[in-house]
């Protein structure tokens, strides 16, 4: 996808709350001055919509412009990155087809992937197909759909669970995170393969570890959480800005055991080890729970949270708003930005502003999947971003 539908993002624009923009500027206002100022911007990603609507697809060419320094996301986004971001997949009646309904997932479906001859080529040279059960496939009445590649699908779901048997091999070798090796030769236009090619961190965050399947085992596997943790807390110690996206938990991820200024990494300064404060950064977070921006302006006005902690009480009953575990991080933190909105319309409006005042040109923007310009979006990152390429390894080791 080449250049920008205006129209489309002033749709999104104006169908937003003056409160929304607001704070759209501001968030895009504080990483242009960050930028300017020679510091650097980091992201702490979810994986189910932040995937659907484009917006690892837009963060990676953020890593390639070079306004994004650093990355935290689960397992299940790396999987999906390994597998090519989006893919088609055709959805049958998997009880038909003869399996057992007790080994299908709910709903009795079974999937297949939509691969090109050259996809397929490739795969079946890793490793074995059973031609009998894609041709069933083929044959069978089903529907197809675009959702997170890899997954469930047969034959790339399993190919990247055992992909990832063999990564976890040589980041071992390597000495790196299995994000780091996977990287090497995904896409470029996946997080991992933009972080390889820039040098910059792409690592998933120890809550985020369950929920790539296989694959997060393998990256749990191949650093130790001691040695996750630190790398980790580097990406946002150099951070000037942090922007929080569609993901939960984030109070151990921004605020982990090497943080002092929410009192957690007390002890490892005490004991000399390598830790940072989050007192003067800016902590943006963009969630649809309007219990966020409550929290935070029940905390600015009479500093309850902190009270509530302070005093040893339970914050739920105190504030009477179902608390999330990122609310008290994030409200008691003096720069904190609340974003009460979709990512998928929130990010390409950030993006844009924060490009056009720093003269940058995107080679990929994203749009809220429910409009025409979303849904071309996720045709063509499903036609256009490839799976990790085996292929390419062995050309790099070849001629490196």
């Amino acid at each position: 996808m080449s250049g920008v539908d205006f129209e489309t993002l002033n749709t999104v624009e104006a169908g937003l709350s003056p409160q929304t923009l607001a704070r759209i500027e501001e968030a895009a206002n504080r990483i242009i001055e960050a930028k300017k100022a020679g510091k650097k911007v980091a992201v702490v990603t979810g994986s189910g919509p932040n995937l659907h609507e484009g917006v690892t697809t837009l963060i990676a060419e953020l890593i390639r412009v070079g306004v994004i320094d650093g990355v935290t996301t689960s397992s299940a986004v790396i999987a999906h990155e390994m597998a090519g971001t989006l893919d088609r997949v055709k959805r049958v009646d998997g009880v038909a087809l003869g399996f057992p309904a007790e080994k299908l997932p709910r709903g009795g479906c079974y999937e297949l992937t939509l691969l090109d001859e050259e996809t397929l080529e490739e795969i079946s040279g890793e490793m074995p197909l059973d031609q009998d059960l894609l041709d069933r496939l083929e044959a069978a009445e089903g529907e197809v759909i675009i959702k997170a590649a890899g997954n469930m699908a047969y034959p790339m779901g399993l190919r990247t669970e055992r992909l990832a048997v063999e990564l976890l091999q040589v980041a071992k070798i390597q000495g790196v995170s299995l994000e780091a090796a996977a990287g090497q030769c995904a896409d470029p236009r996946t997080m991992i393969g933009a972080g390889a090619r820039k040098g910059v961190p792409v690592l998933v965050s120890i809550p985020q570890l369950v929920g790539g399947g296989g694959v997060g085992l393998a990256i749990g596997d191949s650093l130790s959480i001691t040695a996750r943790a630190a790398a980790v807390s580097r990406i946002m110690g150099d951070a000037e800005v942090i922007i929080e996206s569609a993901v939960a938990l984030t109070q151990e991820i921004h605020d982990g055991p090497f943080e002092t200024y929410t009192g957690h990494g007390i002890w490892a300064d005490w004991m000399g080890q390598p830790t940072y404060s989050l007192e003067d950064k800016s902590l943006i977070r963009i969630d649809l729970d309007p219990n966020l921006e409550k929290v935070c302006e029940i905390e600015r006005g009479s500093s309850q949270v902190q009270e509530a902690i302070n005093k040893g009480l339970p914050k739920t009953k105190l504030l009477n708003v179902p608390f999330r575990m990122e609310m008290s991080g994030f409200a008691r933190l003096p720069k904190s930005l609340p974003i009460t909105g979709d990512i998928g319309s929130v990010w390409p409006l950030m993006a844009r502003k924060v490009c056009e005042s720093l003269g940058i040109e995107l080679g990929f923007i994203s749009y809220p999947q429910q409009t025409d310009a979303g849904q071309r979006m996720r045709e063509w990152i499903a036609d256009q971003v490839r799976p990790y390429s085996k292929r390419t390894l062995k050309e790099t080791c070849q001629t490196g």
